[in-house]
Parts: structure tokens; C-alpha cells; sequence
């Protein structure tokens, strides 16, 4: 028998099930981001394998990753009531097909089918597996911040992965590798839960100061505003960034995909391992300033980055990202603050259907913005005014008279 169907577990089965836990979701945060994003580098290779123009190769993910967004708030509501490490084997398994399916695809048809479901099956990550972080830390920052640091590592190796594969061997190879090591990730954890050595979380850890039904409803709204805004100005950043780097940094990357590769990786790695520091930040600091000063200085990075080329380029490219991830440890802790415990992955699940479901729009600001003037000024600029827009909403959220220790509880 599986040792958790008791429901009675020693310490040192919690400590195994909660650390097993952290690791799955680490990987598959990993794995989410790096699935989510490798295709804007493969496209600079179909570019010439398929002799299409990048607009109409890039628009072929429009539908992926609007499912990406759509399908966070049925797969938030399956993850409440079958469980998390159930529906993170789903997570596994089905991405490393779809991955795999890419990989194998002969036309342009084929090639959205496979990139439509790889956008269904990532939907699956992030209101699933934030909640199983939640539910399992002691110190729900320093969880999110390792969490959020796997993220952007899946981001960083993206670059690296694809534009590595592609020149070794071919742009199937990118999609096909990454869909078997997901696979069989997947796998292991089924075996893991088969064996009774994880399970869903027996603790979660509430704020000491509970919150009125006003502060909540209205911090709810609020972030619900930001949320949709950083959500656009994440998307069309990570979108546009290789092609950025494509035009403005060949002198840097030289030719070929995995130059590029390796300066996007660069900049994602730099960025994610912040979300350490936020993670801190988030744990010891009240969480409304913490959320406040990333937005506005993120602003000005964007706006910088409409127009610099070489070195400075790729710098402030990085301390956009570097301000992106460090704001997440904090949205994430108020959004589970500021909702009842047993909703915590619906409502994480409304968070990525806001996030991941403006990518749509992001991507078609990209592909429109690209074609009419051959670079990104005017998208830079226009993101930097909606983060802008994003920080005056954040000034509303609700203030904090001190920072409340968190607590780890008994789960209900």
C-alpha cells in the first residue's frame, strides 16, 4: 500500500513527499517555459527549411498559446479535485508527445495541430503545480523563488537547447529531444506516486493577519488588471527577443541559430536566478512596494530597449527580465493571501488564463509591428506605456501595516 493513502505520514515522509514535490515542479516549470518559448528560435531555421516568411511561421503559434491561457482555468479546477501529482503525470506525458509530434511534422498544418496541443498541455503547469508549491512550503518565498528561478532557466536553455540541437543535427531534433526527457519524466513521477513517495501536501501556510472582504475583493481586481497587462508585455518580449538579437546583434552571435540561442539564454539565466532575491524580498518586506518598484523600473528598461544595440542591448534586455521575475514571488504570495485556501489552484489557473492568454494579441503585435517596420521600436515603447499603465494600478492595492510571519498549519 501506498505509504500516503493513510493519511498519516512520519516527518520524514513529509519532508520526502515535500522536497520530491519542489523537485517535479521545478522541472516541469522548467520544462513549461522552455516548450513555450524554443519555437521562436526554431522558426529562424524554418525561415529557410520551408522558405516561409518569419510572419507567417510565427502566427502558427497564435492558437498554442492561446490555449496556453484558455485552458489554465479548467486544468486550476481539475487540479482542486484529482490532485496535483495526478494531473502533473497528465503535464508530463502529454507535452513530451506533443513536443514529439512537432518534431515530425511535414507541413505547415501539421505543425499547428502539434503546437496547439504542446499550448494545452503547458496550460496544465502553472495552476497546478504553483499550488502544489504553495501547499507544501514552510516559506512559501524561498519555494516560489527556487520554483520561479526553474522557470526562467527553462526560458534561458530554450535559446540553447534549440539552436544547439538545430545546428548538430536538424529543427525536428529540438522538438523531439526535449518531448522524450519530458516523457519520461513524466514517468518517473508516476512511479514516485505509484510507490506512496509523494503526495499532494499535508501543510499549507496561511498569513497570521487575516484580510476583510473588502481588501480582498479589491486586491483580487486589482491584480487581475496588472496581471493581464504584464501578461502582454511578458509574451510579446519573450516573442520578440530572438528576432531583437537577430537584427541588432549579428555582429555579436555571427551566423547561425546558436549564437542567438546562447545571448537569449544569457539573458534569461541573469534574470532567473533574481527570482531568488524576490523570493526573499517577498518573505521579509511588505509585498505591495516589492510589486510597486519592479513595475516602474521595468518601464524604463523597456523603453531603453527600443533603440540600444550591441552590449547595452543585451544588459538592459536582461534587467527587463531581471524586474519581470522578481515581481512574481510577491504576485503569486498575494494571490494566495488574498483567496481561500481550497481555491488557491482555480485561482492560479485565472492568473495563467489572464497571463498566457493575451500571448495571442502579443504575438500578433509582433508579427504585424515586425512586417510594417522591419524592427520592435514601437513595441518597446508601447510595452513600456502598458507597464507604466500596470504600476498606477498597483499603487491601489491594498497597503500593509506590517509584514505577517506565515505560519505552517494543519491542512483541512
Amino acid at each position: 500500500m501506498p505509504v500516503f493513502a493513510s493519511g498519516c505520514k512520519p516527518e520524514a515522509m513529509q519532508q520526502t513527499s515535500a522536497r520530491l514535490a519542489l523537485v517535479f515542479s521545478c522541472l516541469g516549470h522548467a520544462y513549461m517555459h522552455m516548450f513555450t518559448a524554443f519555437y521562436f528560435v526554431i522558426v529562424l531555421s524554418l525561415e529557410d527549411v520551408w522558405q516561409r516568411p518569419y510572419h507567417e511561421l510565427i502566427e502558427l503559434w497564435t492558437l498554442g498559446s492561446l490555449l496556453v491561457g484558455l485552458a489554465a482555468l479548467p486544468a486550476g479546477w481539475l487540479g482542486d479535485r484529482l490532485g496535483a501529482a495526478k494531473m502533473m503525470i497528465v503535464f508530463f506525458v502529454g507535452l513530451g508527445l506533443a513536443g514529439m509530434a512537432c518534431g515530425f511534422a511535414e507541413d505547415t498544418d501539421a505543425l499547428l495541430i502539434g503546437l496547439s496541443a504542446l499550448g494545452l498541455f503547458s496550460a496544465i503547469y502553472h495552476p497546478v503545480g504553483i499550488a502544489w508549491v504553495v501547499r507544501n512550503a514552510r516559506m512559501r518565498g524561498k519555494a516560489l523563488g527556487i520554483n520561479g528561478v526553474f522557470g526562467s532557466i527553462g526560458i534561458a536553455i530554450a535559446g540553447l537547447v534549440a539552436g544547439g540541437l538545430i545546428d548538430a543535427f536538424s529543427w525536428r531534433a529540438a522538438f523531439i529531444v526535449p518531448g522524450t526527457v519530458c516523457l519520461v519524466t513524466g514517468l518517473a513521477l508516476w512511479l514516485c506516486l505509484h510507490l506512496g513517495l509523494i503526495g499532494e501536501g499535508t501543510q499549507v501556510v496561511r498569513e497570521a493577519k487575516p484580510e476583510s472582504r473588502h481588501d480582498m475583493l479589491r486586491a483580487i481586481l486589482i491584480l487581475l488588471l496588472t496581471m493581464t497587462i504584464m501578461g502582454i508585455v511578458f509574451q510579446a518580449t519573450q516573442a520578440a527577443i530572438p528576432k531583437v538579437f537577430d537584427l541588432r546583434l549579428r555582429d555579436i552571435a555571427g551566423e547561425g541559430a546558436l549564437g542567438i540561442g546562447l545571448l537569449v539564454a544569457g539573458v534569461y539565466a541573469i534574470g532567473g536566478v533574481t527570482q531568488l532575491i524576490g523570493g526573499f524580498l517577498a518573505d521579509k518586506f511588505p509585498l505591495k512596494p516589492v510589486y510597486l518598484l519592479s513595475f516602474l523600473l521595468q518601464a524604463f528598461a523597456l523603453a531603453a530597449v527600443a533603440t540600444l544595440v550591441s552590449l547595452p542591448l543585451i544588459a538592459v534586455t536582461a534587467l527587463v527580465v531581471l524586474l519581470s521575475v522578481v515581481a512574481l514571488p510577491a504576485e503569486n504570495m498575494m494571490l494566495a493571501r488574498y483567496t481561500p485556501e481550497r481555491h488557491h489552484s482555480l485561482m492560479y489557473g485565472v492568473k495563467f488564463v489572464l497571463a498566457f492568454g493575451t500571448a495571442p494579441l502579443s504575438i500578433l503585435l509582433v508579427s504585424r509591428i515586425q512586417a510594417q517596420t522591419g524592427e520592435f521600436v514601437v513595441l518597446f515603447l508601447a510595452l513600456a506605456a502598458l507597464t507604466l499603465a500596470a504600476t498606477l494600478a498597483a499603487l491601489l492595492l491594498p497597503g500593509e501595516w506590517r509584514r505577517a510571519r506565515a505560519l505552517p498549519v494543519a491542512a483541512e
